[in-house]
């Protein structure tokens, strides 16, 4: 029972410790509870230790995914429930691992696999089929900037190492202590602790006080319809949103406006790609681009081509009927006058709505039974590159796609192809008035001070905002308000650190969790404590 209340511990201590409404000091010692319960099953002579390992695992990490992602469930119970049981399990087994590998070795070996494990499971959750990165550890100081400007060096991965480390020296402390009483165990633990989490906090505060923004700037325009998708989206015609959009600019516009922002697909009836210059998206998007020399649109449209050529199918592609198939897109586009059209198709694609995982081994077992999480559910077409909208000669920004804007290094990407500003538009209402929302645009902080770079965030329902280098909120449109944004972005051209290496501390893992993993394989098996 003492166990179970651990395990119950830690997973509220991980919740409540989370964004938005979380503090994240209760992170640093989210894991130890949970830590001491393995530890205590590891030296008892009861059976069975790896099945009440998991079991424990289980209850601390359902119970952080349950309270901080239960608003996938307002889109569909199915969904909801797969992706809290399914992240759970796969929390549960990294800790499993962890605890085989501990019983072969000693204290320090066994915290090294354990860090180093967690930090290679939130880098495979990044980039395999199944991906969930939401929990993943570093998201947790999004609310909390100040404490996190050196991500800048190690994106978010540094913060899962921050928590990580932090849990193990509490934890050590704990064990110490219950062997030796010695209560200069604890005040040197204290000390240790204070040193770990202040000094990375303490650099924050100097990176920020030192911290020069750069002087050119944008003018943007960034607009929130705040049409609902289960009663109005879907039910109103690229016309009527393309008219919606066209006043709201014109009724907000000044002279000095050089770019306007409109929602994930704002225009969502369906356009065929080929013919794109002939929609509805396109002749709107010219017309808002005409009310002022020099204005740029960028906005969100769904696209979509039907062909009958079996050589042109790939992986993507949906099926029709007999030599009948359609590539279907979540895209971006920009239009500036008297330019050629720009066009980007989403590519970090939400599970079960935009991509079927692993279809050669699921769909002979499932069929075509794609999770319903909201909009259109169709296996969508991505690309390779992450391509940048060019707003003039030596202005360009990344056209970042709603889901996108959790993936650290992969927006690198648009960085590193020359994005001077992020622009994040999305689509956030399928969760109603949530966390769900919340967290999303809170996660956009992380992306600015990663890659030192503003962003302008266009959501139909809201959050709308102007996030700057530093990862402050300049303009906020809340949740459910119909209205715009105008406001300077912050223009920067500088590589950060993590901008160019990414996520090396996710590759230094790899290396340490396989390195450890094959010690404790061919190793003596050390001592419980040490």
């Amino acid at each position: 029972m003492k166990n179970i209340l651990f395990a119950i511990l830690s997973g509220l201590l991980l919740a409540f410790g989370w964004p938005t409404n979380g503090f994240p000091l209760l992170l640093f010692l989210g894991f130890t509870p949970l830590l001491l319960a393995e530890f205590n099953i590891r030296n008892s002579e009861a059976k069975f230790q790896k099945w009440k390992v998991f079991g424990v695992a289980y209850v601390s990490f359902f119970i952080w995914n349950v309270i901080t992602t239960y608003w996938i469930y307002f889109s569909t119970p199915f969904g909801g429930a797969f992706a809290i049981l399914a992240n759970s399990l796969l929390m549960s087994i990294v800790f499993l691992i962890y605890h085989i590998i501990a019983k072969r070795t000693g204290f320090r070996a066994s915290a090294s696999f354990f860090i180093s494990l967690w930090i290679v499971f939130e880098k495979v959750h990044l980039g395999w089929d199944f991906s969930w990165p939401w929990l993943n550890l570093g998201n947790g100081f999004s609310e909390y900037i100040n404490w996190i400007q050196w991500y800048e060096f190690t994106g978010t991965f540094g913060g899962t190492l921050w928590i990580l480390l932090s849990n193990f020296v509490i934890f050590k402390a704990i064990l110490a202590f219950n062997e030796f009483k010695d209560k200069t165990i604890l005040y040197r633990a204290g000390v240790k602790t204070i040193l770990l989490i202040g000094l990375p906090i303490l650099a924050s505060y100097i990176l920020l006080w030192n911290y020069t923004m750069p002087q050119e700037r944008i003018n943007a325009l960034i607009l929130q319809p705040n049409i609902n998708p289960y009663t109005e989206k879907y039910n109103t015609n690229d016309t009527k949103i393309g008219e919606l959009l066209l006043n709201m600019t014109s009724e907000k516009i000044t002279d000095s406006t050089e770019i306007v922002l409109a929602p994930e697909t704002v225009f969502a009836d369906g356009t065929v790609l080929s013919r794109f210059n002939k929609s509805e998206a396109a002749f709107f998007g010219r017309q808002i681009s005409q009310l002022q020399p020099n204005l740029s649109f960028l906005g969100g449209v769904s696209f979509y081509e039907r062909f009958s050529n079996p050589n042109l199918v790939n992986s993507q592609s949906n099926q029709l009927g007999e030599n009948d198939w359609f590539n279907d897109y979540n895209s971006a586009f920009l239009i500036k006058n008297n330019t050629e059209n720009q066009i980007y198709h989403k590519s970090k694609l939400v599970v079960g709505v935009e991509n079927f995982p692993y279809q050669d081994i699921l769909k002979p077992i499932l069929g075509d039974v794609m999770i319903d999480l909201g909009g259109t559910v169709a296996m969508k077409t991505t690309q390779k590159e992450r391509a940048v909208f060019k707003i003039k000669d030596s202005i360009s920004t990344a056209p970042i796609i709603c889901y996108e804007s959790i993936y650290g290094e992969y927006v690198t990407g648009y960085v590193k192809n020359g994005a001077n500003f992020l622009s994040i538009i999305t689509n956030d209402a399928w969760w109603g008035n949530t966390a769900g929302h919340r967290q999303h645009a809170s996660y956009a902080k992380l992306r600015a001070i990663e890659n030192r770079r503003s962003v302008a965030r266009s959501a139909n329902t809201g959050i709308s905002e102007i996030i700057n280098p530093i990862g402050e909120i300049q303009q906020k449109l809340e949740y459910e308000e119909h209205g715009t944004i105008s406001g300077d972005i912050i223009l920067n051209n500088k590589i950060t650190f993590y901008s160019k290496y990414g996520d090396y501390i996710a590759r230094v893992s790899k290396f340490l969790a396989l390195f450890i993993f094959l010690f404790a394989m061919v190793g003596i098996k050390r001592s419980k404590y040490f």
